[in-house]
């Protein structure tokens, strides 16, 4: 006797049938898919871009990025402690040397000038003064010496005196022993007031220098003060355009504190920065190719900063032409490092159907089709891509992105 199928079973079953079905339609639909690409692809020629294969030389070269500023820059600084009185040229104006930019309020400035000017005449008429006193004083102690030779020469008149009345009988053997005692003391006397004036006339001295070497720096402080007074009005010293000027009108500014920047744009140079992974390829002297709306410059770089700022490494570009007349002050342009250069290889254009690994796939035309090749590629740059292998001169290679033929050995190319 037959069972009956339960209600469970059946639903069970009828989902199972409907699941393999939908499995094998849909690989039914891939398989066709990749059959269509792999054996049916096509492209419209107006689609792509192709560049031929040609024996050339390459530069390998490493990307940067870099920054025009000019050659020579002048800043001029604020000279003393003031505030900005008035802007007379502002950014962008060409200047002659001698033309004024700015002023400061140098009032203050000025009052601090009229004290010290002050104190350089306090001081030379000290030195006047102390000049008058010691003369005086030096006359006193040679009057003095004066005197005291006078009074030694009456002495030795009263020893001589003293013996021709001993030798006569009329005088004492003490009296010409008190006589030459005199003498003695009034001698030696003398001799300790001639000391005396040799060290006043080095005191003298010693006391005038010191006076004159402060006055000399007053005198030097003054002449400083005097500059910066001058320099207060803020001129150019060279022909340039101003590029950079404080127009903060009443602003206090420091010494030292930039005021205004002028520019030769007649001549620029090239600031770079780099990754520091390229560290151990940069170096001075290795030459440098600047793109600057698709025109190229070359040069080559200067000097390395010792420093690394954020994993970033800042060089200078000397260019071989420095006055292109594509240059503007602070534009961004494209570095790029020749590292190595090979000659008589295989080359053609680079395009983004180059993706960088040393072994790749790319499509050769060849009676209206495409075909996939794997080849080598060597040095790159932004013009060239060199091929090691797998063709050869002469042949036509697409350069535009084939990355959706992947899978696909040939392609069509529909006019």
């Amino acid at each position: 006797m037959d069972k009956e199928i339960t209600r469970e079973v059946s639903l069970r079953n009828r989902k199972k049938i409907i699941i393999i079905t939908v499995a094998v339609i849909a690989i039914l639909i891939i398989c066709s898919w990749l059959l269509r690409f792999t054996f049916k692809s096509s492209i419209k020629a107006s689609e792509i871009t192709t560049a031929k294969v040609e024996t050339g030389n390459i530069e390998n070269t490493i990307n940067a990025t870099g920054e025009v500023l000019p050659e020579f820059e002048e800043i001029l600084t604020s000279p003393i402690n003031a505030s900005i009185k008035n802007v007379i040229m502002d950014a962008g104006n060409k200047v002659k040397p001698g033309q004024s930019i700015l002023t400061l309020d140098k009032s203050a400035t000025q009052t601090d000038y009229e004290k010290l000017k002050f104190q350089l005449e306090s001081k030379q008429n000290e030195i006047r003064k102390l000049k008058l006193d010691l003369n005086k004083s030096f006359y006193d102690i040679q009057s003095n010496n004066d005197i005291k030779q006078l009074h030694i020469g009456n002495l030795a008149d009263a020893v001589e005196n003293a013996k021709r009345l001993y030798n006569a009988g009329g005088g004492t053997r003490e009296g010409i022993e008190q006589a030459e005692l005199n003498l003695k003391v009034a001698q030696l006397e003398k001799k300790q007031l001639e000391n005396e004036i040799k060290n006043k006339q080095q005191t003298m001295q010693i006391e005038i220098k010191e006076a004159e070497i402060a006055a000399d720096i007053l005198v030097n402080d003054l002449n400083a003060l005097q500059r910066k007074l001058n320099l207060a009005n803020v001129i150019a010293t060279r022909a340039g355009v101003v590029t950079y000027v404080n127009k903060n009108i009443g602003a206090n500014v420091k010494e030292g504190e930039a005021l205004a920047r002028i520019a030769d744009l007649g001549s620029f140079k090239v600031q770079g920065s780099i990754s520091d992974n390229s560290l151990d390829q940069l170096h001075a002297g290795i030459p440098v190719i600047v793109l600057i709306n698709d025109v190229q410059l070359r040069g080559h770089v200067v000097n390395v900063s010792p420093s690394i700022q954020n994993s970033i490494i800042s060089f200078d570009i000397q260019l071989d032409e420095r006055n292109n007349k594509l240059f503007r002050p602070n534009m961004k342009v494209d570095v790029y490092l020749i590292t190595a250069t090979h000659s008589h290889i295989m080359r053609v254009a680079n395009g983004p159907a180059f993706k960088g690994p040393a072994i790749q796939d790319i499509f050769v035309i060849s009676n209206g089709k495409a075909e996939k090749r794997t080849v080598h590629i060597g040095p790159t740059n932004f013009d060239y891509v060199e091929i090691e292998d797998g063709v050869k001169p002469g042949d036509v290679v697409i350069t535009s992105d084939m990355s959706e033929f992947k899978n696909s050995k040939q392609v069509t190319i529909n006019n």
